[in-house]
């Protein structure tokens, strides 16, 4: 189970930093994604992929760029991740019976 968890977070911390990529230099293709943060090109373009589905981002012919409404997508990420970690320390201080 906690395999499945951090990969997940790792798939979560790679589009964070393409989203920060985004934002810092949009407009931005892939290429260029992928030079800036080390991140191979499939990955970049699923990252992307999973950006634009979510509304972070939003794909121009000069590259990818951030939404209008970037800053308050980011607050509600912020706001999303603080209440995940008090679920996960719920989750953790949970008494398990053991066989």
């Amino acid at each position: 189970m906690d395999e499945r968890l951090r990969n997940q977070v790792e798939k979560e911390r790679r589009d964070l930093t393409i989203l920060r990529a985004v934002i810092a230099e949009g407009p931005i293709g892939i290429v260029k994604l992928s030079d800036r943060t080390d991140v191979p090109e499939h990955k970049v373009r699923y990252s992307l992929r999973m950006l634009e589905n979510d509304e972070f981002i939003e794909p121009t012919p000069e590259g990818a760029v951030p939404a209008d409404d970037i800053g308050e997508r980011l607050a509600q990420v912020n706001e999303g991740i603080d209440d995940l970690i008090g679920r996960l320390e719920r989750v953790r201080d949970d008494d398990v019976e053991m066989p």
